[in-house]
């Protein structure tokens, strides 16, 4: 994960720019960003974020290798038939290296500050979804459902790649959507596979038996805390060997793709974590997962 906010340190960007030629440098398989305005605490306390399709297309120009994927766009905050064409242009710029995460958003207070909808957010999400896969996997579309409406909408020019969908999805319904029309499912924030995870991986499944399909069709991502000084966050421990234990648990259980939040955002967070990575792939067992 880069950071985004310069607030919250190592969010300018030269500084985002850097440690992602550093990542790439290091072999990490992929960058990633978040989708917010802002995150606004309950005693108004406000932290900015840089906007996020500028820097996937800044890093996608700055880099050559790595993958560069949103984690995850808030589709309610950009009409999906725009959102579609973003994704298209964008992916271009990054020569097919673009995973396109979705999901329905959750911070509140950037929804009222900014003049967005918070209601029906999954019924929204549903909506937006079908229209972007649609859109990049067949090239137009005609809708008209609840909340959007299109009249044979092409994306022009045609997208060069196929961009694999992630959703992020923690809940049944969630999941469903998941399952009928997204590559691949993303679950977030933990350290090192526990009950809960379990418990959602489970569900997923059984999300999947009721979409009729093969679950194993679907790349399963979880998002990983790595340092960090809460007590009650799952994380592990920014410590190479820590962590290259903590991706071989990972791998072990079927995980084809991991992000890693570092706490804190440095250049010596990163090394770290880039050397975990490297022990990973040079000893863990239970394969070679993505590690990014």
């Amino acid at each position: 994960m880069l950071p985004q906010s310069p607030e919250d340190g190592g969010g300018t960007w030269p500084e985002i720019r850097g440690l992602a030629w550093l990542a790439e440098a290091e072999r990490a398989d992929s960058l990633w960003v978040s989708d917010h305005f802002l995150y606004r605490a309950g005693d108004g306390t406000t932290v900015g974020v840089h906007e996020p399709w500028s820097l996937v297309a800044a890093v996608a120009a700055s880099t050559r290798r790595v993958q560069i994927g949103t984690l995850v766009m808030a589709t309610i905050f950009r009409p999906p038939g725009v959102l579609a064409k973003m994704a298209a242009t964008t992916d271009d710029v990054a020569g097919g290296r673009l995973i396109l995460g979705l999901g329905c958003g959750w911070h509140e207070p950037e929804y009222q500050a900014f003049g967005y909808p918070f209601d029906h957010r999954v019924g929204r999400f549903e909506e937006a979804l079908e229209v972007i896969v649609r859109l990049l996997r067949e090239g137009s579309v005609t809708y008209a459902g609840s909340w959007y409406t299109l009249d044979d909408a092409i994306v022009l020019p045609a997208p060069a790649h196929r961009t694999p969908i992630l959703v992020a999805a923690r809940r049944p319904r969630m999941m469903r959507i998941t399952a009928r029309l997204a590559d691949a499912w993303q679950t977030a924030w933990y350290g090192l596979p526990d009950e809960k995870f379990a418990a959602e991986l489970a569900e997923f499944r059984a999300a999947c038996d009721a979409e009729g399909r093969d679950p194993t069709t679907v790349e399963m991502m979880v998002g990983l805390t790595v340092g960090g000084s809460d007590p009650e966050t799952r994380h592990i421990a920014l410590d190479p060997a820590a962590l290259a234990d903590g991706l071989a648990e990972w791998a072990a259980i079927g995980v084809g793709h991991v992000q890693l939040a570092v706490e804190p955002t440095s250049e010596a967070s990163f090394n770290t974590a880039l050397e975990g990575i490297r022990r990973f792939r040079n000893g863990g067992s239970g394969g070679a997962a993505s590690a990014s």
